[in-house]
């Protein structure tokens, strides 16, 4: 079964494990140029965190929700075509330096979808 199949909310968890060194140019990449493609195209952000620094490294994750699986699946494929937004994502990149962003970026991005255990009317969701 996928995450979603029966018409309930779903949520993806991305997390990005960093170098500190990134943390505000990530951080404001995401505000300005992530954010506001997936909101264009109908994104839920639930929240975006960091954890602590340990032995050099940094996680962030952000949960969004989406009303189907099938539903996250249009909206990253609007996202992905949306021309301004990869030149802008690329821009981010060549601004960086694609060889640091692979020293700055540890063991890439992990994706996951989850599923809540609790009603959401129960929760601040609401």
């Amino acid at each position: 079964m996928i995450f979603g199949d029966d018409g309930c909310v779903i949520y993806r968890r991305k997390t990005y494990k960093i170098d500190p060194q990134i943390l505000l140019d990530f951080n404001e990449h995401f505000n300005q140029t992530l954010l506001p493609a997936q909101l264009k195209y109908g994104s839920r952000l639930v929240g975006r965190w960091s954890t602590e620094e340990i032995d050099g490294v940094l996680e962030v994750f952000a949960i969004w929700e989406y009303d189907s699986y099938e539903d996250y699946e249009k909206i990253e494929s609007q996202v992905k075509s949306d021309e301004e937004h990869v030149k802008r994502v690329q821009a981010w990149f060549d601004k960086i330096g694609r060889e640091k962003i692979k020293i700055f970026m540890k063991d890439n991005i992990k994706e996951e979808f989850i599923e809540t255990t609790v009603p959401r009317e129960k929760t601040i969701l609401t």
